[in-house]
């Protein structure tokens, strides 16, 4: 009760009893007779029952120490986007009618989060860049990046070209940040991140907008003039019989690191390889097998980040959850490699997030990363999307272990380009119109916004029961305290539930193919 409504409370009851014992003195005065103490008793009654109505107005019943919960939905038929409804109360007894009970336990914790986001590529950057107005991109940036939107705190950008880079014309680019004609450059004199300038200057703008961003770097190939064969593309491996190559790698990322941070973005975290166990004839890209990833990171970057006292994180792997476990236990039982290594990276295109927890189980001190998935043409119902993305993303990923959950590129235009070679039918959190800079939010920016509007970075993961396949969850506690519940409701009928936490509960019902987030702050019911 606010200290104003108790103050209203006080007086009406002073000037009740006042009222009150006036009358009764008045009557002993005169004397009277029955008819007067039948009106006196009428007048107390009367009194009384204004009393307690004024009360009920003042003091809801109820609202004496409750705890209400935020709630914000989307629902599959898109007529609500991540709405905000009205809140819910707490209640002393949960409902009897529910079947389905989801217990949140902030006692039982897992693992810290880093956070939410997606993939700054050079498409993604030109598009923000050149085809958007200032004022147009400021808006852009400010609902990505702050508590105007959905505040995402972690991004991804490619360490050169990768299938989704362009020039400033738009046209497609690859490259590395030391390409020569011919010969060796094992001293990096022609190291340059030049190429990469949309990206550099759309990352600080972002980090003018959310100094807090975490930023992850990844290579699809190195210099072709290390690599076993000099091709950028077809992927082939470096030179494993020349070891000067992978000083000279070693030495790249350093330099990468530094100039960045000579730009004024701090780089969070590094994975060695963008899918290792891929390459193609179309795109910059370059195998690079679990042994040989533990030795490079043994015996060259492991040793010249320490030599430089970098503290850039070291994360191996960066493929497919079904490729994962296999990958990781060898690069991970490494243990010379394992003590430089922070942990491993998984995509979502085959396998199952359960991948993760698998790997976790066998190596619990280092961490697990969700780095890229990306939504596409392939799918373009909204309701079959956003139940896909937050069963096996939003919710899915973190249940495993994920730190984090990243979608690939940021932004695309309408035909899901430009491209350097990759994906045809990709699509983006946001579609960019490159004719007009005006934007669309696809399924993919709801889903996010589900988890990072509301997660803070280092929130910790707390126990929610899920009923998997019908009531998916997870819940957080944030740095603050407040408590946050991620629920989706993949099926084709109403679901009816209960949330109960701390003795307390509430009742729901989450729309078919909907997703809702419930936020609430312990103890704010009693705050006066």
């Amino acid at each position: 009760m606010k200290l104003t409504e108790k103050r209203t409370v006080l007086e009406v009851k002073t000037a009740a009893k006042a009222v009150t014992e006036t009358k009764l003195l008045s009557g002993r005065a005169n004397k009277p007779g029955s008819t007067q103490r039948r009106r006196r008793f009428l007048l107390s009654l009367l009194l009384l029952v204004l009393l307690l109505l004024i009360c009920s107005i003042a003091i809801p019943p109820g609202t004496e120490g409750e705890i209400s919960s935020e709630v914000w939905l989307t629902t599959g038929d898109q007529t609500n986007l991540l709405t905000q409804k009205e809140p819910v109360a707490f209640t002393n007894q949960a409902s009897s009618q529910e079947t389905l009970n989801i217990k949140v336990n902030p006692e039982i914790r897992y693992q810290t989060m880093d956070g939410f986001g997606a993939a700054i590529t050079g498409s993604s950057a030109y598009l923000i860049n050149h085809t958007m107005t200032e004022a147009q991109r400021s808006s852009l940036l400010g609902d990505l990046f702050t508590e105007e939107g959905i505040r995402l705190s972690f991004v991804r950008h490619t360490i050169g070209a990768s299938d989704f880079s362009v020039d400033e014309q738009g046209r497609p680019s690859s490259y590395t940040y030391d390409d020569i004609e011919s010969g060796m450059d094992y001293g990096m004199e022609h190291f340059s991140i030049a190429k990469d300038a949309d990206v550099v200057s759309l990352l600080q703008k972002i980090l003018k907008k959310n100094h807090a961003v975490k930023i992850l770097g990844t290579p699809w190939t190195a210099p072709p003039w290390m690599k076993y064969g000099e091709k950028t593309y077809n992927g082939w491996y470096l030179d494993y019989t020349n070891p000067k190559v992978y000083a000279a790698y070693a030495d790249y990322f350093v330099k990468y690191i530094q100039a960045y941070e000579a730009s004024g973005i701090p780089i969070y975290g590094l994975t060695v390889q963008n899918e290792p166990a891929f390459t193609s004839p179309d795109y910059p890209s370059m195998s690079m097998g679990a042994e040989e990833q533990a030795r490079f990171i043994r015996d060259y970057l492991g040793p010249a980040f320490t030599k430089q006292g970098i503290g850039t994180k070291i994360i191996a792997f960066d493929h497919n959850w079904g490729l994962g476990e296999a990958y990781a236990r060898q690069v991970l039982g490494d243990a010379g490699a394992a003590s430089y290594i922070d942990g491993t990276a998984y995509h979502c295109y085959e396998g199952s997030a359960e991948a993760m927890s698998a790997v976790h189980h066998d190596f619990p001190d280092k961490n697990i990363y969700l780095t890229e998935c990306s939504g596409g043409q392939w799918s373009p119902d909204f309701g079959d999307n956003l139940s896909w993305q937050m069963d096996h993303l939003i919710v899915g990923a973190p249940r495993n272990a994920a730190k984090t959950v990243l979608f690939w590129n940021l932004a695309l235009d309408p035909s899901g380009g430009p491209t350097n070679g990759g994906c045809k039918d990709c699509r983006g959190v946001i579609t960019v119109n490159p004719a007009t800079g005006d934007v669309e939010k696809n399924v993919e920016y709801y889903a996010l916004g589900h988890a990072s509007k509301f997660v803070d970075p280092g929130a910790v993961r707390i126990a929610s029961t899920r009923y998997k396949g019908l009531l998916e969850t997870v819940a957080y506690e944030n740095p603050d305290g407040s408590l946050v519940l991620i629920g989706a409701n993949p099926g084709a009928e109403e679901l009816p539930f209960s949330v109960e936490w701390n003795g307390k509960a509430f009742s729901y019902s989450l729309p078919p193919q909907s997703a809702v987030t419930f936020k609430w702050l312990p103890g704010s019911g009693s705050r006066s």
